[in-house]
């Protein structure tokens, strides 16, 4: 296998093999299966990949946030090696298996709380999502549901319903599932025109107060959940006083707190979880899920939350055939070792520091940059037509990202008004990598602004 260093195109996109491939692709698999940019992988190191006609990408999507430590790891890859010789797969629910027990063990001892906990596995953010409300339902003896504008929290049935965004990912999907309702996320850079930005959080703060007022009573609800930072929504944080407030109306009803951490985990935001900003100020999640970047890429998610809520369900009530499966597990008790050993966290903030400063400068520069955001190494820019109107500029933003994949490049929009460029580049990413494909960017952005492409 050759080493990757840069980025290099030596075709047109999409080379004549991905074209190839492309035309089975078109034939076989449902449009309805998105695929961004039209290449296909060939094999992938750090926060680079070669496509099959040999042209070199660097990565700032890292899998839609799956890849913090980076494509191919070797200690990763040799752990995962070993155990498929043992075996690929008995199921938790027949014969038990010490990894399972132990990154159970880890992960307890990793969320944020000084409470027991217990932790089981499933196999995707949206399961992880799931089974969350299940147990918060089991435990409260209650129904309903509260999720925020914004929010993304997976395609199925539940988590579609629990999603706020309707294109592409619940339109024509409809009845969705009963018991959930939906409050407006802080989202202050959006908030109403005459509310300053002081005053912003109190506008918040009461609207989820009159939400129980008009629409279900505190006492029906089981469960809020939030991402402690919005993926799909745009990267967006919310701000501390906003999460403490949420918290004492959770305990002043008795609703459970659920943070979905599925993109925010792993060291992506500056921390190993997200929710350790909120432990700064005393305040903590009564269940969080993870997934994504848990396993390097291979199916895994988990649900953690205080021992007496996960307690919850009767036996059998929860599990799965896949569930937590020796081999993911086995990659996961790597990866933590791994971020651990190597600080990936601080390598999070390591790369916001230089990112977030090229950010700040092209916003200067650019009349199209409305708005920076993130923390850590989950980092957003919103692009905007005019800044004191703040219309979204989705079509310039497509231009973009396409701009940016043409020179080897691949980042992701996001924001339900798809005017957000989000940024998850691999944590393993090198200086020289990072500056290159902020190079790339900016370079994108110039070009789409200057010429109108």
């Amino acid at each position: 296998m050759k080493e990757l260093k840069e980025p290099k195109i030596i075709t047109q996109i999409p080379g004549p093999k991905s074209q190839a491939l492309l035309e089975i692709r078109e034939k076989n698999v449902p449009s309805g299966v998105s695929s961004y940019v039209p290449t296909f992988i060939k094999q992938g190191q750090g926060a680079l990949f070669e496509d099959v006609d040999g042209n070199v990408f660097l990565d700032f999507a890292g899998g839609i946030g799956v890849l913090n430590i980076g494509y191919s790891h070797k200690e990763v890859v040799k752990a995962v090696k070993e155990q498929c010789d043992k075996y690929f797969h008995t199921s938790i629910n027949v014969v038990s298996y010490e990894q399972y027990v132990r990154l159970a063990e880890k992960l307890n001892n990793l969320i944020p709380g000084n409470f027991e906990k217990k932790t089981m596995f499933v196999n995707s953010g949206a399961e992880a999502v799931e089974n969350a409300i299940k147990i918060a339902r089991k435990y409260t003896k209650r129904k309903e549901i509260i999720a925020f504008t914004g929010a993304f929290h997976g395609r199925t049935l539940l988590t579609m319903t629990l999603t706020s965004k309707v294109k592409p990912y619940k339109f024509g999907f409809e009845p969705f599932a009963q018991g959930v309702h939906r409050i407006e996320f802080p989202y202050i850079y959006r908030r109403p025109k005459g509310i300053s930005e002081q005053n912003s959080i109190n506008y918040y703060i009461q609207k989820l107060e009159k939400f129980f007022l008009e629409n279900v009573a505190p006492e029906n609800v089981a469960a809020i959940i939030l991402e402690p930072i919005q993926g799909e929504g745009g990267f967006i944080v919310p701000p501390d006083n906003y999460i403490r407030e949420l918290r004492n109306i959770c305990d002043r009803h008795g609703i459970l707190l659920i943070a979905d951490e599925v993109q925010s985990g792993f060291c992506r935001t500056g921390k190993v979880f997200a929710t350790e900003y909120w432990e700064e100020f005393g305040v903590y999640a009564d269940i969080v899920t993870s997934a994504k970047s848990i396993a390097a890429g291979l199916p895994l998610s988990a649900v953690t939350g205080k021992a007496e809520i996960m307690e919850a369900a009767q036996v059998g009530g929860i599990g799965g055939t896949y569930c937590g499966n020796p081999v993911a597990t086995t990659a996961a008790l790597k990866v933590i070792e791994v971020m651990e050993r190597e600080n990936y966290a601080q390598k999070a903030n390591h790369i916001a520091e230089i990112a977030m400063k090229r950010f700040n400068e092209m916003k200067e520069k650019y009349e199209i940059i409305g708005d920076i955001r993130g923390r850590g190494a989950m980092m957003a820019i919103e692009l905007v037509k005019n800044k004191d109107t703040q219309e979204p500029a989705k079509k310039e933003t497509n231009k973009v990202l396409q701009e940016c994949w043409k020179n080897g490049l691949v980042v992701l929009s996001a924001g339900v008004r798809g005017n957000n460029i989000r940024f998850l580049m691999p944590l393993i990413i090198t200086d020289q990598q990072l500056n290159i494909g902020l190079d790339i960017l900016e370079n994108a952005i110039k070009r789409v602004t200057d010429h109108n492409i």
